[in-house]
């Protein structure tokens, strides 16, 4: 009986020796833990303390370079009191060191130079000034065949023109024009423009208000009857009728007008010397459901529907 209480009481204590040995394996592993985040913390202070530094010393240096600048120009001034011509001299000194006079401690021949010097530097200058003046004018040049090139190479379609959903937002007669009105427009930008529309014999004024219509947006601007138009107003038109193409509805100022297949950027502006729109314009329809298209493609905007005159089928669009 004795024996076996003995046995189990060894046993007992080696459960404990083992728990004891658990537990200061796991004590080992959180005293390495913490010393690694000891470790870790001190880099980082070093490092805050490098950036801290850092900034220190830019701004000390900057603190310095206004002072030179400061004493620089008191140089200057004292030069031009004691009769020193300042001469500028293309060279790569700066010019603090290129301006001191005969009665400082530093002169340089830059101030003092005899009459020769001073019209060799004089020549150089101006030869200077010619070749950079050459050297834009044709980068210029180049720049300007290279943009006439790319347009060249773009095909010729409804996709170089800039058609965006347009706001009404207030319309009025022209102050010097029976058959004109003046619009202001919201097109998705900053601020609304302003548009001449040939339409008083065709929509009555109370229609104009508050409606969303197309607007060709990359015009050049032109004054009609002493108002610039920045914009214009796409219709359905015959000689006889004219109607104002209506957008699908949920449509909001400045969304794009796409037609399917033709994915190019429209032009920031249309060159009028080459008649883009004159070219374009005449592909431009009402099909016979009244839908607006492009040699057959709709006006569309993408995810709401396509764009319509209200009853006119078969009509020229402009």
């Amino acid at each position: 009986m004795i024996l076996v209480r003995s046995l189990m009481k060894m046993a007992a204590n080696n459960a404990v020796l083992n728990r004891l040995e658990q537990k200061g394996a796991e004590a080992d592993q959180v005293i390495e833990y913490l010393k690694q985040q000891v470790a870790l913390l001190k880099e980082k202070a070093i490092l805050q303390a490098s950036l801290r530094e850092e900034k220190k010393l830019r701004v000390e240096n900057a603190k310095l370079k206004k002072e030179i600048e400061v004493l620089k120009q008191e140089l200057i001034q004292a030069e031009i009191r004691n009769g020193v011509k300042q001469i500028s001299v293309p060279t790569s000194e700066t010019p603090s060191t290129a301006s001191f006079s005969e009665g400082f401690s530093q002169p340089t021949s830059a101030a003092i130079t005899p009459s020769a010097p001073k019209d060799q530097a004089k020549g150089a200058s101006e030869e200077k000034k010619k070749k950079d003046k050459a050297e834009k004018k044709g980068e210029k040049k180049e720049k300007k065949q290279q943009s006439a090139a790319n347009d060249d190479s773009k095909p010729l379609d409804v996709s170089r023109l800039d058609l965006r959903i347009g706001c009404i937002t207030t319309a009025k007669k022209h102050p010097d024009a029976d058959t004109l009105y003046v619009e202001e427009v919201d097109v998705g930008e900053a601020n609304p423009r302003t548009v001449v529309s040939g339409l008083v014999k065709h929509v009555p004024l109370e229609e104009m208000q508050n409606r969303m219509g197309i607007f060709l947006c990359n015009l050049k601007p032109v004054k009609m009857r002493g108002v610039m138009s920045q914009a214009m107003l796409m219709c359905a038109s015959t000689p006889e009728k004219v109607e104002i193409l209506v957008p699908p509805s949920g449509v909001v100022p400045g969304e794009r007008i796409t037609f399917e297949g033709y994915l190019g950027e429209p032009e920031k502006e249309l060159n009028p010397k080459k008649k883009m729109w004159e070219q374009i314009q005449p592909d431009l329809h009402t099909n016979e459901e009244c839908v607006a298209t492009y040699k057959g493609v709709p006006f569309e905007v993408k995810g709401k529907g396509v764009c319509k005159a209200p009853t006119m089928a078969s009509s020229g669009i402009k």
